[in-house]
């Protein structure tokens, strides 16, 4: 069921099935990745997902979608409570599959806020995105059967064919200010990263620096993050990419709704 109290509300509620989004949360708290880290933020968490990374920190859009169905006028009214908050995400899951999201962050931008999307980077809509957030997914993140959450290894080769589209990544660094944000697991992870930005960098008009090229540890707990967050950081410093800190998981572990 859906995780906090302003979507629970919402299930009680019918919404417009013709503008309607599945999701999971709608909470205020501050942005723990990326170049906002720290910002005061509405974040809108849509259910489901084109992919299955084994590590991923929103189970319940994803392997388990969850969500109550919300109109955007509906969701623009809920976030307009965080009256503190100039800055919303929206997030999932993968919010760009949804067809609605385009025309929340319509009204989101019409409203005057500045919008971060946070998306796999697999999907490319033409929307007013202030800041794409794109997390390419690496062959790491593959849900083999040794380390798939459900142990039966079913969504290894369908994520492993959809995880990387690089001319959906190029479309993305082309309209908008981007940055490419990768969950490392490990060292092994770079010559695929390195790969990866040379591949968007020929096949996008628009240049990719190194400081829009982010390295963030994996970890859903402070317990994780402890075990990977310094390999992470010298990683970061030996290749010229930026470290990006998980700062709502070292401030609030893994509760819901931060």
């Amino acid at each position: 069921m859906p995780v906090n109290d302003a979507v629970e509300a919402a299930a009680d509620r019918p919404a417009d099935a013709e503008d309607a989004l599945p999701v999971n949360e709608l909470f205020y708290s501050l942005q723990g990745e990326g170049k906002l880290a720290g910002v005061p933020t509405v974040f809108v968490r849509t259910s489901g997902c084109n992919l299955r990374c084994w590590f991923c920190d929103s189970y319940h859009t994803s392997w388990e979608p969850t969500h109550a169905r919300m109109g955007i006028d509906e969701i623009v009214a809920e976030v307009g409570e965080h009256e503190a908050a100039d800055h919303v995400v929206v997030t999932g899951g993968e919010p760009m599959i949804h067809d609605e999201v385009v025309a929340l962050l319509d009204r989101l931008d019409a409203a005057g806020y500045h919008t971060t999307v946070e998306t796999n980077g697999t999907v490319y809509r033409d929307a007013p995105i202030d800041l794409a957030s794109v997390s390419p997914k690496l062959a790491s993140s593959t849900p083999t059967a040794d380390r798939d959450p459900k142990g039966d290894g079913e969504w290894a080769d369908r994520h492993e064919d959809r995880r990387v589209d690089v001319e959906a990544l190029a479309a993305l660094v082309d309209a908008y200010e981007t940055q490419l944000k990768f969950v490392v697991t490990g060292r092994e992870d770079v010559d695929e990263i390195e790969s990866l930005v040379g591949s968007v960098r020929e096949a996008a008009t628009a240049p990719v620096a190194d400081s829009d090229v982010l390295l963030m540890p994996e970890g859903q707990t402070r317990e994780r993050l402890d075990e990977t967050r310094a390999a992470v950081a010298e990683l970061a410093t030996e290749y010229g990419y930026r470290y990006t800190p998980r700062l709502h998981v070292d401030l609030w572990n893994d509760a819901p709704g931060t």
